[in-house]
């Protein structure tokens, strides 16, 4: 398996709450940004290129956030990235969100895969498909699909 994609995120004053931690919501914005951008380091097209290139779009059909311990202002973090084999049409991505060695959040986002013009579920282009077969190839097949 290829090595997993890894975002920096400095954490600011805007994401924390009044208790001066990272409001819950941030980590969905986080976990949205470091796919966004591992998909473009594994097919080499920009996301308005991807939709562009293949006439897709996706859109995420479901979300899950586990906190462990919370992050604060100026924190550096890194939101790690790993790739379920993709589905016919959907396609799951599993997020670790590391502070100096020590896991403070894990997630997932499921996106589907759809026709672009008529948002009806489309299977994802084979080009895709397989430039995401290296990256996912070492999920073990005894993870559950969904968190538990």
């Amino acid at each position: 398996m290829t090595e997993p994609f890894s975002l920096p995120v400095r954490v600011r004053y805007v994401e924390c709450d009044m208790q001066g931690r990272v409001f819950n919501a941030h980590y969905l914005t986080w976990f949205d940004m470091a796919h966004t951008d591992a998909l473009h380091q594994v097919t080499g097209l920009s996301y308005a290129e991807l939709l562009r290139t293949h006439g897709i779009d996706f859109v995420v059909a479901e979300s899950n956030v586990r906190y462990r311990a919370p992050a604060h202002y100026d924190d550096r973090l890194d939101v790690v990235v790993a790739f379920d084999p993709p589905t016919t049409s959907s396609l799951t991505s599993r997020f670790t969100v590391v502070r100096d060695g020590t896991t403070l959040t894990e997630g997932m986002l499921r996106h589907v895969c759809v026709d672009a013009a008529a948002f009806t579920k489309a299977p994802w282009p084979d080009p895709v498909r397989e430039a995401l077969a290296g990256y996912a190839a070492g999920v073990s097949s005894e993870r559950p699909s969904r968190p538990t």
